[in-house]
């Protein structure tokens, strides 16, 4: 079977959108490419509960996985309000309608961060099947008529933050980290690291396990594994605390590393330039050292230990939550508290920071030579995505989101507080 980079599978999200042949699918966390980009044109740039919402609808199910689009489909997972009952449902992306709500498993609840959900995955679909992963490390596979494919509830999940990983595929394989802690002890593997956590492959088709590869001494962490072509090969991507890895998407051999001292890793790396950017995750003392917080910028390329191709950090306004932007050889981040800076990808200089009003979490889009940070209040700032700053908008929903948001066919889909909301220009 041809592997394709992941500039390839955005294209073909392209062609193959049923909405029409202008408009790009949205498969997973962070759309195509997994990193947050967007080739919609002729999307809104203001919008409010007056202007610009073409519709809001209730969510049945409580969580905050983000929603993903296919054609005009929109997929969404939550639970009952007490974690147990698992459920996957479906919208219509021109109305709103529910089209189904699927019970998929019951899971065993467990502990999580009051801020986190039982469903916080985003689940991923290849135009045929969606995939959908639960707090408790369950997955499931349904057709997009609701029926349910294949469950899988052997890989039981537990961590101190709960789970907040989002799952990739590669051809066949469905890939999710399993960054864990201990429950009987529970530093190790959150302040302490531990050898538990691994990446898992899945047959897509079958929900069999295809290969587990243990990590080594981690911490735990919440990125979504990304696809990448390096040294002219597809690799899985994923960090845990503590270390950045790639592996061979048909083996789960690890091929590299680097050393990225942290834990609590929740956003997700983005890639350009040549280069890997991540953050370090919460700074820890351990064994005598302590860790500071820190965006690194890996160079890309080669095996074993590439620990000395870091290119550059910055140490300051560093995001524990809000995944990157890259843009036009620019790195755009978001700290939780709202800081907001522009570096150069290339040097890691500062290029410009500003604080944005609000509390952030949801991971910033780029579309048509914007970026859009979602607050925890559902404003979305539109900055202009440039060298210099320039705020374009400032666009309130009233209702609180830790959800990032999707665009499809010329509209953004934000996942809020019980409510899907659909913003789309007048003329859509």
């Amino acid at each position: 079977m041809r592997n394709f980079s992941p500039r390839q599978l955005a294209i073909g999200c392209v062609l193959l959108a049923s909405v029409g042949a202008h408009a790009e699918n949205w498969p997973r966390f962070r759309g195509p490419t997994g990193q947050g980009e967007s080739s919609e044109t002729n999307l809104p740039l203001k919008w409010s509960e007056s202007e610009n919402l073409a519709w809001k609808v209730q969510v049945p199910q409580t969580g905050w996985s983000s929603p993903i689009v296919w054609g005009d489909r929109i997929f969404l997972t939550g639970t009952s309000p007490d974690g147990v009952s698992c459920h996957v449902m479906c919208f219509n992306a021109p109305d709103g309608k529910l089209l189904w709500n699927t019970q998929v498993f019951n899971q065993t609840p467990t502990r999580k961060e009051q801020q986190n959900s039982y469903a916080t995955p985003t689940p991923i679909t290849d135009g045929q099947k969606v995939y959908a992963f639960f707090s408790g490390g369950g997955a499931a596979a349904l057709t997009f008529d609701g029926k349910i494919a294949w469950t899988n509830t052997d890989h039981p999940f537990y961590s101190r933050h709960g789970l907040g990983a989002s799952p990739a595929l590669y051809n066949d394989l469905l890939f999710l980290s399993y960054d864990l802690s201990d429950p009987k002890n529970e530093t190790l593997g959150w302040t302490v690291p531990w050898d538990k956590s691994y990446v898992l492959a899945l047959d897509k088709n079958s929900g069999k396990e295809r290969w587990r590869t243990q990590r080594g001494m981690t911490r735990q962490a919440h990125g979504a594994p990304q696809i990448r072509e390096i040294d002219g090969k597809s690799q899985v991507v994923s960090h845990a605390g503590d270390v950045i890895q790639g592996f061979d998407p048909e083996s789960g051999k690890i091929l590299w590393w680097m050393k990225n001292p942290g834990e609590g890793v929740v956003p997700s790396p983005v890639f350009g330039d040549g280069m890997l950017f991540s953050s370090s995750g919460f700074p820890t003392a351990f064994g005598g050292q302590k860790f500071y917080a820190a965006i690194r910028a890996f160079k890309l390329g080669g095996s074993g230990d590439l620990t000395k191709q870091l290119v550059w950090e910055e140490k300051k306004a560093v995001p524990m939550i809000p995944s990157f932007a890259f843009f036009n050889h620019m790195l755009f981040t978001v700290k939780e508290d709202g800081i907001a800076q522009c570096l150069d990808a290339k040097t890691g200089n500062v290029l410009w920071k500003q604080r944005l009003d609000g509390h952030f979490e949801a991971s910033p889009v780029v579309a048509e030579g914007r970026i859009y940070f979602l607050s925890d209040d559902a404003v979305t700032t539109v900055i202009a995505a440039d060298r210099d700053f320039k705020s374009l908008a400032q666009n309130p929903l009233h209702e609180h989101c830790q959800a990032s948001m999707a665009v499809s066919n010329g509209k953004f889909y934000i996942r809020t507080q019980g409510h899907l909301d659909c913003i789309a220009a007048a003329h859509h």
